[in-house]
């Protein structure tokens, strides 16, 4: 009798109580550079309203028990000599490859971290609608290597907020691995793109045969 009433105890809260389903990851996917610009959605742009501050960056990292943040995890990350992290994350020594320029560089303080899609075109392109915390994740991305990129300062300044048909990195043999990376850094946003970026990438994917795009999406 007991374990009878103990089962429809169980039940009725079964019942009444919500279940947490965790979400799906979700699955990496391999396009051609023709096909992955295909599958941008094409809208008119707006840059209406738009505040940097809205993107909060850079915030505590991927490890928040580390003392460094995005912009330094980003440098630490992509070392190719790594440097030494001293106390709050003061980064000495060390060495990057800036593949805009094609150009070593020995000091941290001489790299910016570029966003691959500028958070102005982000903005354009469909994160005004976001969430705040959408947002956040979006300018501090280190779930895909693409998203932010150690570059020389002047590299990264003289992109600003263009898109590939505004600029390209000085550096033309890697104009195919760089559009690849921003068509699948806004596959991964579900961001879109305006008519002339879309025939911008398409033009110069004509140069770029067997260039492929990875992407997963973020949320």
């Amino acid at each position: 009798m007991l374990k009878a009433v103990l089962r429809g105890l169980a039940a009725a809260l079964l019942a009444v109580l919500p279940l947490t389903v965790s979400a799906p990851a979700h699955a990496a996917e391999t396009l051609s550079l023709i096909a992955a610009i295909d599958r941008l959605p094409v809208h008119a742009e707006s840059r209406d309203g738009y505040d940097r501050n809205a993107f909060k960056h850079w915030n505590g990292g991927e490890d928040r028990t580390d003392g460094c943040n995005t912009r330094a995890e980003v440098l630490i990350s992509e070392a190719v000599e790594p440097p030494t992290v001293g106390p709050r994350c003061r980064l000495t020594g060390g060495l990057w490859w800036s593949y805009y320029d094609q150009t070593w560089v020995t000091s941290a303080s001489s790299l910016d971290i570029d966003h691959m899609g500028p958070l102005a075109e982000a903005w354009d392109s469909g994160a005004y609608a976001w969430t705040p915390a959408q947002r956040e994740a979006y300018a501090n991305d280190q779930g895909a290597k693409q998203s932010l990129v150690a570059v020389t300062a002047r590299t990264n300044r003289s992109k600003a907020d263009q898109d590939p048909g505004e600029w390209l990195p000085p550096a033309a043999e890697v104009h195919c691995r760089y559009v690849a990376e921003w068509v699948g850094t806004k596959l991964r946003f579900s961001l879109s793109a305006d008519e002339a970026e879309v025939a911008a990438l398409r033009d110069i994917a004509a140069g770029c045969p067997g260039q492929t795009v990875t992407y997963e999406l973020a949320f």
